[in-house]
């Protein structure tokens, strides 16, 4: 039986990233896993800082991890609504994969910082529970981390570029 492919994402904050899993996921009829719905859940109210959600992003990787593949290897996509935007995120997805052997594919979402913050504005007036994390001081800490996908790291990567 052949693999589902699993799709994550890279982008800033405020960039689209939920928005295009969703698009994807529907499309390509895929299993949705969105990283800030389960956080929300399983610790509601805990994460009011990057320390938190380091934390307890952290916590939950390992048990996603093995959901994913069963999911994977169950000839079922999979998109992922989680941060691909460091190295260490992206090594997190490749170990995902190619443990066992499905193909992937890395959205790059490659949006001006002016754009991300526009976004951030309106989606904090569209979900007032977001507006105590999704600041302009949130994106400016959150972006010194930001780093793009290379060639190099060897992702099949579909490049989504807007100036906004």
């Amino acid at each position: 039986m052949s693999k589902g492919v699993l799709t994550f994402f890279c982008g800033k904050m405020g960039a689209g990233k939920s928005t295009k899993a969703c698009e994807i996921s529907r499309a390509g009829n895929a299993v949705l896993l969105s990283e800030d719905e389960w956080l929300a859940s399983l610790y509601p109210n805990k994460i009011s800082s990057l320390k938190d959600y380091i934390g307890y992003s952290t916590l939950l990787k390992p048990q996603i991890k093995k959901l994913v593949q069963s999911i994977l290897s169950s000839g079922t996509n999979v998109v992922m609504d989680f941060p691909a935007n460091t190295i260490s995120q992206r090594d997190w997805f490749r170990s995902i994969f190619s443990e066992i052997e499905a193909p992937h594919s890395l959205v790059y979402i490659d949006l001006p910082n002016e754009t991300c913050l526009r976004q951030i504005s309106k989606r904090c007036m569209e979900q007032p529970e977001r507006a105590a994390t999704d600041t302009a001081e949130m994106f400016e800490q959150v972006t010194k981390y930001f780093m793009p996908p290379t060639p190099e790291e060897g992702f099949n990567i579909i490049k989504v570029a807007r100036d906004g």
